[in-house]
């Protein structure tokens, strides 16, 4: 027979998965399913914060916060009723960082935007939190030109970079193979794990472990479904799900909803809200 040899490398599988989540008890209420916070959003920009917000709610968490600046509010709360949305007193964008001890997780960078306040007020942020957070899209960028915060980052937080944002952090990357070794050098550095997006997404542990995603298909290159996976993730970890559990259910469902969207709409007619409105399906068919 074949031998059976340690590696570093592993792919999901669907049990793997299905093992992994938690059935909801009977006498369950919000409060068991944790308050996630999400900083997210500019002018012009608050479509990605409302990805992200929808597909937090349709992941199961408690309770969502929505921060965002005061010209997002009214988009904000007519299309996410479910949601709380906390104003930053700047107009156009995230300028004031807000605090976090009342969250079980927080979600930071979707259509943030990267002037100097925002910049400002991220690092600030994220020094002062001691909540695991979900950092994405603009929030990497910002990170990316200030290397030292990445070292500051709270216990159990989660990278999601695209191969562009990946190597703004570490630099260029020959092939997809340098990009995966960059990629583990980071997480053992700034102590996170990070999801390295795209075709086979792979999960990253601080310890050097890589799990590669077998779900999700070409229809979800499309702008606002790193945004979606982001609302995802924040929802599982707010939840209290482990970080790696959190990143390795995220990333698989993310991407099976994306293939249930797929055999619906077909790719090329795929956007970003598919994924999401396919999100409860992608749930049951992982918790059946």
């Amino acid at each position: 027979g074949i031998e059976e040899m340690e590696t570093n490398y592993e792919m999901l599988e669907i049990e793997q998965i299905r093992s992994l989540i938690k059935p909801r008890k009977q006498f369950a209420h919000k409060g068991n399913f944790g308050h996630a916070l999400l900083i997210a959003g500019s002018k012009g920009m608050a479509g990605a914060s409302v990805l992200a917000a929808r597909a937090c709610l349709r992941s199961g968490v408690g309770l969502l916060t929505v921060h965002a600046p005061m010209c997002n509010n009214d988009i904000l709360q007519t299309s996410i009723p479910e949601a709380i949305v906390e104003t930053d007193i700047n107009e156009t964008c995230f300028a004031v960082p807000t605090d976090t001890d009342d969250y079980q997780a927080v979600g930071i960078g979707p259509g943030l935007g990267r002037n100097e306040e925002t910049e400002a007020a991220l690092l600030e942020q994220l020094e002062h939190c001691h909540t695991p957070v979900v950092v994405d899209a603009d929030a990497l960028n910002i990170l990316a030109n200030h290397r030292h915060a990445l070292t500051h980052l709270p216990k159990g937080s989660i990278l999601t970079p695209h191969p562009k944002e990946l190597e703004r952090l570490t630099g260029k990357c020959q092939d997809s193979y340098e990009r995966l070794m960059k990629a583990c050098e980071l997480a053992r550095a700034a102590h996170v794990h990070i999801i390295l997006k795209g075709a086979y997404s792979a999960i990253i542990t601080p310890e050097g472990k890589c799990f590669f995603n077998p779900t999700g298909n070409p229809g979800m290159a499309t702008g606002g479904s790193g945004d979606v996976l982001t609302g995802v993730i924040l929802a599982l970890l707010a939840q209290g799900y482990s970080t790696e559990e959190a990143a390795k259910i995220g990333t698989y469902i993310h991407g099976l909803a994306g293939d249930v969207a797929q055999k619906k709409q077909g790719m090329i007619g795929m956007i970003a809200s598919d994924i999401i409105t396919c999100l409860p399906t992608a749930w049951q068919l992982v918790s059946e």
